[in-house]
């Protein structure tokens, strides 16, 4: 049985928060990140231009040796999961696996609200695909979902603007236009794997009482029990405790934007498509 590393795919640095904690939970795995830099941001580009281009990094995670592949990129998860699953992976290799964050998330959402109204903040695509909504529905068909895109936050926190000044306005101004659409919403969930390094501001502007969830953990926990219930796709993961990381862009870049998401210092490879 030839075994390889988990793979963790974004289209950026936000899927390293993600990371991040499945490390923590899940550390005798090894691990491959690839932040497709040099085509990011996924959010605003078409539904098959994303699906086009995550094909692309999934079939590279393949060539890599991962017989398992994780969306830590709700775009990508919205947009081109499905597609994959259904229709690539037949095709490609029946034993290998691709998930997503969509899914861990909807599925403990409804939990966390007394209310049973819950808010999304998301990029413009994650919101456009209403794939928040769809799945929500199928476990909590009681709770009702407002969903709100904020375009400007994935910009800020790619060029560290996130603790400026300048961040305060964009985050307090998309905060209140979604807390406008319902006075019920006590949870708010963060469907952007950026937007966690926003929390300290986005909890200044959340009034007190509303829960705020990040999906890092969330996925992490899921991954566990993914890993637990299918014992033929555990074997097939190598358990070295490494983690490697790749860009489609520029290492020097990647590594000096990517130890802020990860927590730690980061060494990049690039990695050609």
């Amino acid at each position: 049985m030839n075994q390889g590393p988990i793979g963790v795919f974004d289209s950026g640095y936000g899927g390293l928060t993600v990371l991040k904690e499945i490390v923590q939970q899940l550390p005798q795995y090894d691990y491959l990140y690839l932040g497709d830099n040099a085509r990011a941001p996924y959010g605003p580009r078409s539904f098959e231009t994303v699906y086009q281009y995550t094909l692309e990094c999934v079939q590279w995670f393949f060539k890599q040796g991962c017989s398992l592949v994780v969306l830590a990129c709700n775009t990508a998860s919205a947009k081109a999961l499905r597609t994959i699953q259904q229709n690539d992976l037949p095709r490609i290799d029946t034993s290998k696996r691709v998930l997503g964050v969509i899914r861990p998330t909807t599925e403990v959402i409804g939990q966390y609200s007394k209310t049973k109204t819950v808010g999304i903040l998301g990029t413009n695509g994650t919101v456009q695909s209403q794939s928040y909504p769809i799945e929500v529905a199928k476990f909590f068909p009681d709770v009702t979902v407002y969903q709100h895109a904020c375009p400007m936050w994935v910009p800020l926190v790619e060029n560290n603007e996130y603790n400026a000044a300048g961040a305060d306005y964009f985050v307090q101004k998309d905060i209140s236009q979604l807390l406008a659409t319902s006075n019920k919403i006590d949870t708010i969930l963060l469907a952007c794997t950026h937007y966690p390094l926003l929390q300290e501001k986005i909890k200044q502007y959340t009034p007190a009482g509303i829960t705020i969830l990040s999906q890092g953990q969330i996925v992490a926990e899921s991954l566990k029990g993914y890993l637990q219930r299918h014992p033929e796709i555990e074997a097939r993961c190598s358990k070295n405790g490494s983690a490697a990381f790749y860009t489609t862009d520029s290492t020097e870049d990647f590594d000096s934007h990517a130890s802020i998401f990860f927590g730690k210092p980061v060494q990049s490879s690039h990695a050609a498509l």
